[in-house]
C-alpha cells in the first residue's frame, strides 16, 4: 500500500509540475506576442526542462530577426543564430529560423553567406525561391531560365523581393515581352486588374496596355465591347478585348459567343484558337451542351488548339456527359503524361475502354488501379466483379514501437502543443516530426494520436501509408454513443455520417472552417439557428452548437433533410450539404446520368472531391461496423434528369 502511495504521490507532483511548467510557457508566449523582450528574457528560464523550453530561446530570437528586418542598420546576432541552429539542428524551429535568417542576408545581398546557408534550408517558399534566384543571377544567371519562369508563369501573387527579381530579370533579357504577355494572360484570365497593372510596366511602352482601356473593360465589359471593336489595331488592344469577352463570358456565355463572330477576324488564328479554348472550357464547366463543338472550334481556326491540362480535363468531363467515349479516349491522351497517371484520368480511360467493348484494354488498367483505396479503386474493384467494401488485413502495431514513437522529441512537442490547445503549431510539428517515416512508424505515431484523442492527427497519418495500412485507424469512429443517440428515430445510413463527418471535421469536436461553419458536422450557425427551430431544440443558444451531442443532433437533422430534397439519394444528397441544394440539383443533367459522372463533373473542385471522399468513406464505415453489404456503384445511383424534378 505504501508504495502504492509512493507511486500516486510521484505522478500527482509531475503532472503539477508539468501544469506549473505549462502556465510559464503561456506566459512566455504571451510576452512574445506583446514584442515585450524584457519580459521574455525575464520569464524564459523558467522553461528550463520543459518540452517546449526550445520556443522560448525561438522567440527570444525570432523578436532580434524581426527587429533587424525592419532595421536594415542592425546586425544580426550571428553568433546567437548559429548557437541555435547547432543547439536544436534538425528541428522545425531552427529550419524556420534559417529561413528567417535567410531572407535577410537576401534583403541586404549578402549572397555568400546566403548561399552557404541556403543548401541547409529544409522548407522553403516563394519569398526565398526568389532570394535564390536572384543570388544566382548576381554570379552569372546562367542555367536560371527555367525555374524562373515557373515562379514567372505562377497565377500567384508574388512577394515584394521577387517583383525586384523579375525587374532585374527583365533587364538582362531573361525574361522575353513574349513572357511578359504569357503573365499578363494569366492575370486578365483571373481577372486580376491589379497585377496587370503591375506587369504591364515591363513592356515597351508604346506596347503598353491601356489602363483607361482595362479598367473600362473591367467595369462595364459589353459596352467596352460595343465602343471599341471597331478599333482594334495594336495587341494590347486585343488583349484587352480578349479580357472583356473573358469577363462576359463568366456571366453570359450566349452573348459572349454571339459577339465573338463581330471581332474574330481582327485577331490571329492563334489567338482565336486560344479564345475559342476559353470559350468551350467556361462552357464545359457550365454544363453547357455546346462545349464538345466549342471545343471543336479551337482546331478548326488552322493553327494548333494550345489547350491547357485544365481545359483539357474539362473537355473530357463535357465528353462524359455527353457519353463520347472517343472524346473521353482522345481527352485523356491529349493530357500530360503527369496528369494521365492520376486515377481519376486511368479509371475513365478504362471505363471509356469497357464503353467501346475493348474489355480486355480495360482489364489491363483496372487490375493495378483496384488495388489502391480510395473512390477509384473501388470502381475498379467493382468493373472486375469483386466487392469494393472488403478491408484488408489491418497491420497490427507494437507496444514497443508505440514506446519508441512516444520517446521523439517531435511527438513530445506535438502532444504538447495540442495540449495547450495551439493547434496550428502543433500540427506543424506534426508534420515536420514525421517526414520520412516509413509505414511502421507513421502507424504508430497514428496510434499515439488516437490513445491522446487527436483524431485528425491520427486519420491523416495513417492515410499515409503506402504497403501496411490500418483501417480501423484511417477510418476511426469515435462518438458512437452520441452518435447512436442521434440517430435515434432518424432513418439515416450510419456509415454515411461517419464517411461524411470524416470529411468535414476529421472528428475535432472545436473544428471551426474558415467560412464559419462549426463543430463535427461543420454547420454554419445561420443553418444551425434554423434547424434549432424546425426541430423544436428549446433555449437553443449559438454555443452549443460545438458541443458532441448537440452538433451531431442538428447535422443528422439536417442530413436527414437534404435526403428528402433528393428522393434518398447519397450523392446529391452529400453535394447539396458542401455546397447547397439549389447547386446540387443544378448540376443534374439533361438526361440520366451514371453517379460517378455526376461527382465527376462538379464544377466546384472542393465539391467533386468532397462528394468522392465522402462515398468512398461511407464504403470503408459500412464494412468496419459490419453493415450488409452494397456496392459503391449502388450508392452512387443513377441521377435523373434536372427537367423530371
Amino acid at each position: 500500500m505504501r508504495n502504492i502511495l509512493l507511486t500516486l504521490l510521484f505522478f500527482c507532483c509531475v503532472d503539477i509540475v508539468t501544469a506549473s511548467q505549462d502556465l510559464d510557457f503561456i506566459a512566455v508566449r504571451k510576452a512574445f506576442e506583446a514584442g515585450d523582450s524584457k519580459k521574455l528574457a525575464i520569464k524564459i528560464p523558467r522553461l528550463r526542462g520543459h518540452i517546449l523550453e526550445s520556443y522560448g530561446a525561438y522567440y527570444q530570437l525570432q523578436l532580434q530577426l524581426d527587429e533587424a528586418k525592419s532595421d536594415k542598420k542592425m546586425k544580426v546576432d550571428i553568433a546567437a543564430v548559429r548557437k541555435f541552429l547547432t543547439s536544436y539542428q534538425g528541428s522545425f524551429l531552427a529550419d524556420r529560423i534559417r529561413g528567417q535568417w535567410l531572407k535577410i542576408l537576401g534583403e541586404r545581398e549578402q549572397w555568400k553567406l546566403f548561399a552557404k546557408e541556403y543548401r541547409s534550408l529544409i522548407k522553403e517558399d516563394t519569398e526565398l525561391s526568389c532570394y535564390s534566384l536572384q543570388q544566382r543571377l548576381n554570379i552569372n544567371g546562367s542555367g536560371i531560365r527555367d525555374d524562373v519562369l515557373s515562379l514567372w508563369l505562377n497565377e500567384k501573387e508574388m512577394p515584394e523581393n521577387c517583383v525586384s527579381l523579375f525587374d532585374s530579370l527583365v533587364s538582362a533579357k531573361l525574361l522575353t515581352e513574349e513572357d511578359v504577355w504569357k503573365r499578363i494572360r494569366l492575370a486578365l484570365e483571373k481577372g486580376k486588374v491589379s497585377a496587370v497593372k503591375q506587369i504591364n510596366q515591363y513592356l515597351p511602352k508604346k506596347h503598353a496596355l491601356s489602363e483607361r482601356k482595362l479598367n473600362s473593360a473591367n467595369k462595364n465589359p459589353l459596352r467596352y465591347l460595343g465602343r471599341h471593336r471597331k478599333k482594334i489595331k495594336t495587341r494590347a488592344d486585343r488583349e484587352v478585348i480578349l479580357f472583356a469577352m473573358f469577363r462576359l463570358l463568366r456571366s453570359d456565355l450566349g452573348r459572349a459567343y454571339a459577339f465573338w463572330p463581330k471581332v474574330r477576324e481582327k485577331f490571329s488564328l492563334s489567338e482565336q484558337s486560344y479564345f475559342t479554348g476559353q470559350l468551350a472550357s467556361r462552357a464545359a464547366y457550365k454544363h453547357d451542351s455546346r462545349a464538345l463543338a466549342w471545343f471543336d472550334e479551337t482546331t478548326n481556326t488552322g493553327a494548333p488548339a494550345l489547350l491547357s491540362d485544365k481545359q483539357i480535363k474539362w473537355k473530357a468531363r463535357a465528353a462524359l456527359r455527353a457519353k463520347d467515349w472517343v472524346t473521353v479516349l482522345e481527352s485523356i491522351k491529349a493530357m500530360s503524361r503527369l496528369e494521365q497517371q492520376a486515377a481519376v484520368w486511368r479509371y475513365w480511360k478504362a471505363h471509356a475502354l469497357k464503353k467501346q467493348g475493348k474489355n480486355v484494354e480495360a482489364r489491363v488498367i483496372f487490375k493495378p488501379l483496384s488495388t489502391e483505396y480510395h473512390f477509384y479503386g473501388q470502381l475498379a474493384k467493382e468493373e472486375l466483379g469483386i466487392a469494393s467494401g472488403v478491408l484488408p488485413k489491418s497491420y497490427k502495431i507494437e507496444e514497443e514501437e508505440i514506446t519508441a514513437i512516444q520517446k521523439l522529441p517531435g511527438i513530445k512537442r506535438t502532444l504538447a502543443l495540442y495540449r495547450l490547445n495551439l493547434r496550428i503549431e502543433a500540427t506543424r510539428e506534426w508534420i515536420w516530426a514525421i517526414r520520412g517515416f516509413d509505414d511502421r512508424r507513421l502507424l504508430a505515431v497514428a496510434e499515439t494520436a488516437r490513445r491522446n484523442n487527436l483524431y485528425d492527427i491520427a486519420i491523416n497519418t495513417a492515410n499515409k501509408t503506402i504497403k501496411l495500412h490500418n483501417f480501423s485507424l484511417r477510418y476511426l469512429a469515435p462518438y458512437r454513443g452520441a452518435m447512436k443517440k442521434a440517430l435515434k428515430q432518424k432513418d439515416l445510413d450510419e456509415a454515411l455520417v461517419y464517411g461524411l463527418i470524416r470529411q468535414e471535421s476529421r472528428f475535432v469536436s472545436r473544428a471551426k472552417s474558415g467560412a464559419g461553419a462549426i463543430g463535427l458536422m461543420q454547420l454554419m450557425p445561420a443553418t444551425a439557428k434554423w434547424i434549432a427551430k424546425k426541430s423544436g431544440v428549446r433555449n437553443y443558444r449559438k454555443k452549443l452548437v460545438s458541443q458532441v451531442g448537440t452538433n451531431l443532433m442538428l447535422g443528422t437533422y439536417y442530413l436527414e433533410y437534404v435526403l428528402t430534397l433528393f428522393d434518398n439519394k447519397s450523392l446529391l444528397a452529400s453535394a447539396a450539404y458542401n455546397a447547397g441544394p439549389s447547386r446540387a440539383k443544378k448540376w443534374q443533367g439533361e438526361e440520366l446520368l451514371e453517379g460517378a459522372i455526376y461527382a465527376e463533373t462538379i464544377p466546384f473542385k472542393e465539391t467533386r472531391n468532397y462528394v468522392k471522399k465522402v462515398m468512398s468513406n461511407s464504403m470503408y464505415y459500412a464494412s468496419i461496423f459490419g453493415h450488409k453489404a452494397r456496392t459503391l456503384k449502388d450508392r452512387l445511383g443513377t441521377i435523373e434528369p434536372r427537367s423530371n424534378k
